[in-house]
């Protein structure tokens, strides 16, 4: 049985949603780079103080599923079936936040993303913030008590594959096409074998 969150982390829940919601609908209607900090604050009727324990950034009000992300890659390894592999699972996941992300909802999302060039440069090295969760939890599978060289850098190529998906004219495709280049390096590096 899954444990309920307490009132406080309920209220703590809402107020982030309300402030990021506040967020994308100023962001929507005048364009990122003309609407501030102070402004959203405003608006979602919260302090400076408040957004800032929420959201360390402007540009994180439109990232506020990141840690999510994180999550859902460190659990494409430690929750893949058995027999499959850690490039594996990690393309299924890849495919998974490509899909996410085309859907026609989020369109909205990636034009404010696209209009603004702090966006754009946020958005490309965003992914890179999980290589050490990504490679400390890769390691751990292999029995290691510090992630090795290789498996800092399959981290740090995982990560770019959903940049250099987003940019191609068929996502779906690229991902294939990178994992099929680093899966063959990783299993190498690893065993001489998959893994």
């Amino acid at each position: 049985m899954t444990e309920q969150p307490g009132r406080r982390e309920r209220k703590k829940a809402a107020t982030r949603k309300a402030i990021a919601d506040t967020a994308l609908r100023l962001f929507l209607e005048r364009g990122y780079d003309a609407v501030g900090i102070r402004e959203i604050a405003a608006a979602a009727d919260v302090a400076i103080t408040t957004l800032f324990a929420h959201f360390p950034s402007k540009e994180a009000l439109l990232f506020d599923e990141d840690r999510k992300r994180e999550e859902w890659l460190i659990r494409a390894v430690t929750d893949r079936e058995l027999g499959r592999s850690i490039p594996q699972a990690l393309r299924q996941q890849l495919h998974a936040i490509v899909r996410d992300f085309a859907r026609p909802e989020t369109a909205p999302f990636w034009q404010i993303v696209d209009s603004s060039p702090a966006l754009r440069e946020y958005a490309s090295t965003m992914w890179l913030r999980h290589e050490t969760a990504l490679a400390g939890t890769i390691a751990a599978d292999l029995g290691l008590a510090q992630p090795s060289t290789a498996c800092r850098a399959f981290a740090r190529f995982v990560l770019d594959v959903y940049p250099l998906a987003r940019a191609a004219t068929d996502p779906a495709a690229a991902v294939d096409e990178i994992f099929d280049l680093i899966s063959p390096g990783w299993d190498a590096a690893v065993t001489g074998g998959p893994r």
